[in-house]
């Protein structure tokens, strides 16, 4: 009988041993984020609140020195109705096709090339065409706009093999300056997608290739069916760096044509740094800088929603 009461004792104190063990536990549910909390402080004091503030301003009228009158959606509208606005934000969409889209098409074959040609002095390679993602985009701007000059190294070279009929100024033609432009963030953006394609394209198993070539699979058949499905997720992650890039391209388009010629190369962010410094119309910078960040997480958002499907 006493030996039962003591097995009987020992349960229940180990029992409540437990018990308070996971209620201590589930009472520490904060310390984790205790962890987290300064850098989300800091991420909330750089990001957070400077993107509420905007949000804040973008509801008045506002020079950015005498007192803002409410003006409630008025600015946002104005995104609707105003031309200059509204070329603004189609030039950001012709520039994910040259930030993004063609950077990604070159980057697969060139990529898809190196790997399964077994290039020597592939890490040679590598350094080169990422060198434009080392330097400043304003020297690339500059460097850029002496190539497009009216006397500049484009220009010479079409009248040195007998196309002068050819010759422009590139950065003043309403015509080609806005694919002149969008041309520079393709050779930018191209050496960054390539060397994030020839990782993932390192990763696949060679017998994949070799499986291919004993059913009679041909270099075109290897590329869609092993290499791009096996670098989706760096596909992925190439579009969204590109894309950001292109929707917030500013420096690129303040050095070498500052929105011009007339409005034919204007962007959001151009338009945000105009109106606000310029024309001091904070309150409409601030409502053009919003929707161009609304833009972005839609954008983004979409294009991680398809890269995380699955095949």
């Amino acid at each position: 009988m006493p030996t039962s009461l003591t097995r009987a004792e020992s349960t229940t104190a180990a029992a409540g041993r437990g018990g308070k063990s996971r209620t201590g536990r589930g009472g520490r549910w904060y310390v984790p984020y205790l962890f987290i909390l300064p850098a989300f402080l800091v991420y909330a004091a750089f990001m957070l609140y400077p993107l509420g503030r905007a949000a804040h301003l973008s509801l008045f009228d506002w020079d950015g020195l005498t007192l803002a009158t409410f003006v409630g959606l008025e600015n946002y509208t104005d995104i609707f109705s105003d031309d200059r606005l509204r070329s603004a934000f189609g030039h950001a969409l012709v520039f994910i096709f040259f930030y993004a889209v063609l950077p990604v098409c070159l980057g697969l074959v060139l990529a898809a090339v190196l790997t399964r040609a077994k290039v020597h002095g592939l890490s040679v390679f590598r350094t080169i065409v990422f060198l434009p993602q080392v330097i400043a985009m304003v020297v690339v701007a500059v460097a850029w706009r002496q190539i497009y000059a009216p006397d500049g190294t484009l220009n010479t070279f079409l009248r040195f093999v007998g196309l002068e009929a050819l010759t422009r100024p590139w950065l003043g033609d309403y015509t080609f300056s806005l694919p002149a432009v969008g041309l520079i963030g393709t050779w930018v953006s191209t050496g960054l997608v390539t060397v994030l394609l020839l990782a993932g394209m390192a990763r696949i198993p060679v017998e994949q290739f070799e499986s291919a070539r004993l059913d009679g699979a041909g270099a075109m058949r290897e590329f869609f069916a092993i290499i791009v499905p096996s670098v989706r997720a760096e596909i992925t992650v190439a579009l969204t760096l590109t894309i950001v890039a292109s929707l917030k391209t500013f420096d690129l388009i303040y050095v070498t044509t500052s929105g011009g010629p007339g409005s034919s190369t204007t962007v959001p962010s151009y338009e945000v740094y105009r109106r606000a410094f310029e024309l001091g119309e904070v309150g409409s910078a601030a409502a053009v800088g919003v929707t161009l960040t609304v833009l972005i997480f839609a954008i983004t958002a979409v294009v991680n929603r398809i890269g995380e499907r699955n095949p």
